[in-house]
């Protein structure tokens, strides 16, 4: 599940307390560094920082589907680079397997090998 945008709900709640914390005193100092303007510097750093951080989400998600969409073209062609080897030069030839391909008739085929061996127990077990 990809990251969620974050949203300004404590920013909204706060530049409401502030505009009210104005109305009290526009230089309100209520000491100890509690102060009017640390409280809106803090607001403003917030507010860099939670746009920043969803304006490079953004940008990872649209990177994000540029590699998926480069992903499947790049997939598809794999693909039909081989198939246009085997068809210029056929699937049983030496050029097909350095490409990736597999010979047909170097494929080991397991089910066919199985009921080889099936059948051939069943026989033994007739003449039996």
């Amino acid at each position: 599940m990809p990251r969620q945008k974050l949203n300004a709900d404590l920013l909204n709640k706060a530049n409401q307390r502030a505009v009210n914390l104005q109305a009290i005193d526009a230089q309100l100092d209520l000491g100890r560094g509690l102060t009017l303007e640390a409280y809106l510097s803090a607001i403003a750093k917030h507010k860099t920082n939670l746009d920043d951080y969803n304006r490079t989400l953004s940008a990872i998600e649209q990177l994000s589907r540029a590699v998926e969409d480069s992903e499947k073209t790049l997939k598809d062609l794999t693909e039909r680079m081989l198939l246009g080897v085997a068809a210029h030069y056929g699937k049983e030839s030496e050029e097909y397997v350095m490409a990736g391909g597999a010979r047909k008739s170097d494929v080991a085929y397991t089910l066919s090998k199985a009921r080889m061996g099936a059948s051939t127990k069943k026989k033994a077990s007739e003449a039996a």
